[in-house]
């Protein structure tokens, strides 16, 4: 276990979230749950918290209430390198209720943020010619879903 975990706060939907989080990632796997039991202040058996992983990344996860909500202040960074990528976890991530933001970020439908951005992007914006780096920059400005066909455009000035 790493010495430091996310850990989200769900007001109570926290199944929904594992099981939308699980579906997503192709190396995801769901470590713990823990329910309530009798003389809770919710249900008996409701999901209380749960451990879970993505991609390698361990997270703690607890049914906590409406009392803390998720801030795009934190978001979660989804590295891609192909297009076909970007677009699978995008169209997850968005699906019933998700909402795109600009420059790859987006919030799913219980509000936490995610950026999903491909390896491409981070190349080309620290290529060493600021003509280039900026003409990506400008391009990526004008998109919510990052288009990797559209930043090769742009570096190339055409």
């Amino acid at each position: 276990m790493p010495k430091i975990t996310p850990f989200l706060w769900f007001d109570d939907r926290i199944e929904d979230a594992i099981e939308l989080y699980t579906s997503v990632f192709p190396h995801a796997k769901v470590h713990k749950i823990t329910r309530y039991g009798e003389g809770a202040p919710v249900s008996p058996g409701k999901v209380m918290s749960a451990v879970f992983e993505l991609e390698g990344q361990t997270f703690y996860a607890l049914n906590g209430g409406p009392m803390h909500r998720f801030s795009e202040a934190v978001s979660f960074f989804v590295r891609c390198e192909t297009q076909a990528e970007v677009d699978h976890y995008w169209n997850r991530l968005t699906a019933d209720g998700g909402v795109e933001q600009p420059c790859g970020w987006l919030k799913d439908k219980f509000g936490l943020s995610w950026q999903i951005i491909p390896e491409t992007l981070e190349r080309y914006l620290s290529d060493p010619d600021p003509a280039r780096s900026q003409r990506v920059m400008q391009a990526m400005m004008q998109m919510k879903k990052i288009d990797i066909a559209a930043l090769d455009r742009a570096y190339a000035g055409t």
